[in-house]
């Protein structure tokens, strides 16, 4: 538990986290999804929020080595074990409800298609239209029926309504977005109380191609030509999840 001010300066106990009334004290029926979990500060807030709704969660990371380095597939790993081991109510619900196989599936190959001239500006709607796609390709092994991110509206280019949209059409399973109306501060407080933040921080590098001037308003037609140009996002998503690997938690 840890405690805030409001706009009016009272303090505001958050107890999202350690509320064991919120806890199914029984499932109905199971519940399923993918994670994309990336490392960075929001995703693992959103695993833990769904873990305490009673989801079982597959978690899938996807990297982008050798363009950047091991860091986040790193702290998606530590971030993952620290559910797995925590106590409380939410290490509780990850012990019963997290899958112990990460799967990893290296997409750097895949995103440098992305950075030419004429769909470089598209690139982070195209980069999240294939972790969709791959989170598709998870989500029929295990038969998932939805798909959970840590998206937070207009954080970043790729989150704003237009592009959100764009980017959930490629994926047949529903939308698990938990975190869409929280603000980045807000986040960080959550994964402050969960005990994640400091497992999180750290240099983001899933902009390591991305364009310095990305489009924030997706043009649908436009982005499914340009996939189509470049084999289409199909193709591209098998050539990606064929190298994918398990990585045991």
């Amino acid at each position: 538990m840890f405690s805030l001010k409001n706009s009016c300066g009272e303090e505001i106990l958050m107890r999202w986290f350690l509320d064991l009334e919120r806890l199914p004290s029984a499932m109905v029926e199971k519940k399923v999804c993918i994670a994309l979990v990336s490392g960075g500060i929001d995703s693992p807030v959103a695993v833990a929020r769904m873990l305490r709704e009673g989801w079982h969660i597959h978690p899938v990371h996807c990297t982008q080595e050798p363009v950047t380095g091991p860091e986040a597939e790193q702290k998606t790993i530590a971030a993952l074990r620290f559910f797995l081991q925590m106590d409380g109510p939410i290490g509780e619900a990850a012990r019963r409800q997290l899958s112990t196989s990460l799967t990893v599936v290296p997409v750097a190959e895949q995103l440098a298609l992305f950075t030419k001239k004429w769909c470089h500006t598209e690139y982070f709607i195209h980069m999240k239209r294939l972790y969709s796609c791959l989170g598709d390709l998870a989500g029929k092994e295990v038969g998932a029926t939805h798909l959970l991110t840590g998206e937070n509206l207009g954080q970043v280019s790729s989150q704003t309504l237009g592009n959100l949209g764009a980017i959930e059409r490629v994926t047949a399973l529903e939308m698990l977005r938990p975190l869409l109306g929280f603000d980045k501060t807000a986040i960080m407080h959550m994964s402050q109380g969960l005990g994640t933040f400091e497992l999180s921080i750290g240099p983001e590098v899933c902009d390591a191609l991305g364009p310095s001037l990305p489009t924030t308003i997706a043009n649908l037609e436009w982005l499914e030509k340009s996939e189509q140009r470049l084999g289409g996002l199909d193709n591209i998503t098998r050539d990606a999840w064929k190298n994918r690997r398990v990585v045991e938690l």
